[in-house]
């Protein structure tokens, strides 16, 4: 099924994915279905009606946890004589429910077989992408109006309960409804679809949620709305700018699941593959939040400190003091087939795990949560220092401790393919990849700010400040390229320079361990030609070995990449060229309906006029519906600073006003205002 014939509906880490008739067709190769804790619990739900498949004339799929499809019998051709229509209203929240309605447009009453086949395979969503043979069983129960499917692999438990609000004939394999609608007469079934984890002591796990696991569409749109009325109220010029914000909002709080491990809302990374809690990914959204919701950060925040490693686990790549990577509640993890139970295997996680603390206490004021996490802070920054250094250099190196299934890379771009040297070929490990030392530098301050604000250890603060200042020396020497002006992706065991040309050199503006006098340098590399789509900055220049357009990792611009590169050129004063990126992001954000994927492809501008699709995107994901958030506070040049926030704006040329009002921090509620500049008022030297 291609990207443009999906549609989706999701409540938090709950989502179902189908075709434009609103049918789910069994698949290994994209997960279509209905999902929920990583479980596929219906792989089939196909409507016939007198045996026809029906066709779509609209579809309404304007929110994101409901969708209406509007359909009729037969081939496009035959839609002008058709006398019969079919209504399919769905709606979901932790559970799946859909109405269907026959319409009657003839003259006379008629007699019609609705049936719906229904089947449900339990896959793993691991399994999906590596199709395996279900160990366990699946055992159907047919009642009265009720189709029951049971699976069962020892302890491991899950179950879907089909009913219905109308008579039906019950089978093993769906549903068949005899109906007799009367003249310009209608007939309607509700159809609700149950989702059951069984815990190891025979209990439902979603009904002992504070939330109870299911909830009406009426209490979700309630939670959305009033979750988008705590964020600041942006007024614009820029229409692109309005829509994406007002979609990142409804993103957000449509990606909010309830964590079975300790009741808490969390983010969940993106839809479909990443519906779940993530260390780098929901960090980084995090980040990207923190000036407009930041009551949705702490429960991330406690969930990393909660799990944060504690012993050697070589299957699992944990370490004490490291920070998750992935957590997973399906049967691969339950049954040890795959490591995300939860799985370490970031080398980033732990250093952005400091940077969050202390990034959210700059913005609220709440220095009890960062004395709180003094134990984990501290746990975090030793890691980068012990199994961090895993060869003992001063620098931060990554190779899994898991040869079988775990991650072979280990930093943000975590494909196998993502780290190369400039003509292509693949370096051995351990590798240290740039960015992962300018995390590390800004963990270690921010970590001495915190020890000498909070934990009364200005010895420890000294310390800290005093390591930050020798890796950036030691760093500048060791990882810039004089011939090629820029700093090598990373190095490989050897110390020899990785020498690819990439985005990741933005990522060290943020950072902040960029020496003054090469940041000019950066900057130019950053939006120069070769790494600057016109769309976006690529994760790969276009002239380096493994260059592919429509490479994940290797040629693709995504858009949260994008937010942290803007926001790194921003703190080293290049404004006008942060500007570009946000202004590039907003206009490719006009061809996805205001809402950024994970990433697309990075084409020049020139060659395609609009932001080519990248085939299997997330959408929505977590970190590209924080992006506008992110680029708005970088076009607004918003920084917290002791009490006081920081405003100075830069908008880019062309995009006109743009206000914020009541941005919530620990100076209670402010607003911004910013203007670009026009053509004329740079005539006049303004």
């Amino acid at each position: 099924m291609k990207e443009q014939e999906r549609v989706s509906i999701l409540d938090g880490n709950t989502f179902l994915v189908c075709d434009r008739r609103g049918d789910i067709e069994p698949s290994f190769d994209f997960p279509t279905g209905l999902f929920s804790f990583d479980t596929r619990f219906l792989s089939t739900w196909l409507l016939t009606l007198d045996g026809e498949r029906l066709h779509a004339l609209s579809i309404d799929d304007a929110q994101s946890y409901r969708t209406r499809f509007f359909l009729v019998p037969g081939e496009p051709t035959h839609y002008l004589d058709a006398k019969v229509s079919v209504i399919r209203s769905r709606s979901i929240g932790g559970s799946f429910a859909e109405e269907l309605t026959v319409l009657n447009h003839s003259e006379q009453e008629i007699e019609f077989t609705l049936r719906v086949d229904m089947g449900a395979d339990f896959a793993d969503l691991f399994e999906i992408k590596h199709a395996r043979q279900k160990k366990g069983r699946t055992t159907p129960t047919a009642g009265e109006n009720e189709l029951r499917l049971s699976y069962r692999r020892e302890a491991f438990h899950r179950e879907v309960v089909i009913s219905t609000s109308a008579p039906a004939e019950v089978d093993g394999r769906g549903m068949t409804f005899r109906i007799r609608v009367g003249r310009h007469g209608e007939w309607t079934t509700r159809l609700h679809v149950a989702t059951v984890i069984y815990g190891a002591r025979g209990e439902d796990i979603r009904a002992t949620l504070p939330l109870g696991g299911y909830r009406a569409a009426a209490a979700i749109h309630a939670e959305q709305d009033e979750l988008i009325d705590r964020a600041p109220k942006l007024g614009c010029d820029c229409q692109p700018l309005a829509g994406a914000y007002r979609r990142s909002l409804n993103d957000l709080a449509a990606l909010r699941y309830e964590s079975i491990t300790l009741g808490v809302r969390l983010l969940a990374a993106g839809l479909p593959w990443f519906m779940t809690l993530f260390g780098r990914d929901s960090i980084l959204t995090s980040l990207q939040v923190l000036p407009f919701l930041p009551d949705l950060v702490p429960p991330t925040i406690m969930m990393l400190a909660g799990l944060q490693g504690s012993r050697l686990d070589d299957f699992r790549d944990e370490e004490p003091g490291k920070i998750l990577h992935e957590l997973r509640y399906g049967e691969t993890a339950g049954f040890e087939e795959q490591p995300h139970s939860p799985y370490y295997g970031s080398a980033d996680s732990s250093a952005l795990f400091v940077i969050l603390v202390d990034e959210y206490e700059r913005w609220t004021g709440e220095a009890d949560l960062v004395r709180q996490l003094e134990f984990r802070v501290r746990a975090a920054l030793d890691w980068i220092d012990t199994y961090g250094d895993l060869l003992g250099t001063g620098y931060v190196w990554y190779m899994t401790r898991n040869p079988e299934t775990g991650l072979q890379n280990q930093c943000w771009k975590d494909s196998w393919d993502s780290i190369s040297y400039r003509d292509g070929r693949l370096p051995a490990f351990p590798r240290a990849t740039c960015e992962l030392q300018g995390y590390a530098y800004d963990a270690k301050l921010r970590g001495a700010r915190m020890a000498r604000e909070f934990w009364n250890d200005p010895a420890y603060a000294d310390r800290l400040e005093r390591e930050a200042a020798e890796l950036k020396e030691r760093f500048n020497r060791d990882f810039w390229i004089p011939e090629r002006e820029y700093y090598a992706l990373a190095l490989d065991p050897e110390g020899r320079h990785v020498d690819a040309l990439s985005s990741n050199i933005g990522h060290l503006l943020w950072s902040g361990i960029v020496d003054e006098s090469r940041a000019g340098l950066i900057a130019d590399h950053l939006l120069g030609p070769r790494l600057f789509s016109g769309w976006g900055v690529r994760t790969l220049a276009d002239d380096q070995g493994r260059y592919n357009p429509i490479g994940y990792h290797v040629g693709t611009v995504w858009p949260f990449d994008n937010s942290i590169i803007a926001w790194g050129l921003s703190k080293y004063g290049f404004r006008e060229e942060a500007g570009r990126i946000c202004d590039a992001m907003l206009s490719a954000s006009r061809f996805f309906d205001g809402r950024l994927p994970e990433a697309f492809a990075g084409y020049e501008r020139d060659l395609t006029d609009y932001p080519v699709q990248y085939p299997t995107a997330c959408s929505p994901q977590a970190w590209s519906a924080g992006t506008p958030l992110l680029l708005l506070r970088v076009m607004l040049g918003l920084e917290p600073q002791g009490e006081h926030l920081i405003i100075d704006p830069a908008v880019p040329e062309g995009m006109g006003r743009v206000e914020l009002l009541d941005i919530p921090g620990r100076w209670g509620r402010v607003d911004a205002l910013g203007r670009s500049r026009t053509p004329h008022d740079h005539a006049r030297g303004r």
